[in-house]
């Protein structure tokens, strides 16, 4: 730490400046993690994906989900049907007790419908996710490149 503060630079600096997927997000007993996005038109779709650890002993659930980057945002599954996946809205994300619920390309995830601006690789959204028990939170969402299959490794968050 000292050779950075030598460089006139200071831990809160540092901190600043780590990208917005590397952010860890206490509400509640919910932890959430590795919050990104791919890249995305404006008018069109994206879709948020993250990591939910519920912490606590008591059952808790996902509801829903708003950004001002987006006309409309609802919580996403996919699901086979026959040879074809398919998405469907779901009423709820169940967050059992000590568990991590990942939400993933493929998987759960939160759909961002009629963005209001293009997601801009390197740049970030805001995301609010509204818990049963722990509440509301709102979180930055990095937005990766358009075709990414997951989180860069460079903006991960250790465990």
């Amino acid at each position: 730490m000292l050779r950075f503060a030598r460089r006139g630079l200071c831990l809160a600096t540092l901190v600043a400046a780590l990208p917005a997927a590397a952010q860890e997000v206490r509400q509640g007993e919910i932890t959430i993690t590795q919050a990104w996005s791919r890249a995305a038109i404006r008018g069109g779709s994206g879709a948020a994906f993250l990591t939910l650890k519920n912490t606590g002993a008591a059952p808790d659930r996902l509801l829903s989900a708003s950004s001002p980057a987006a006309g409309r945002v609802e919580l996403h599954s996919m699901v086979r049907d026959g040879d074809v996946m398919r998405m469907r809205e779901q009423p709820a994300i169940a967050l059992p007790p000590g568990q991590e619920v990942v939400l993933r390309p493929g998987g759960l995830h939160v759909m961002l419908l009629g963005l209001n601006a293009a997601l801009e690789q390197g740049a970030s959204v805001p995301l609010t996710l509204r818990f049963e028990r722990a509440g509301d939170v709102t979180l930055q969402v990095a937005v990766q490149a358009a075709g990414a299959p997951a989180m860069s490794r460079g903006h991960s968050h250790a465990h």
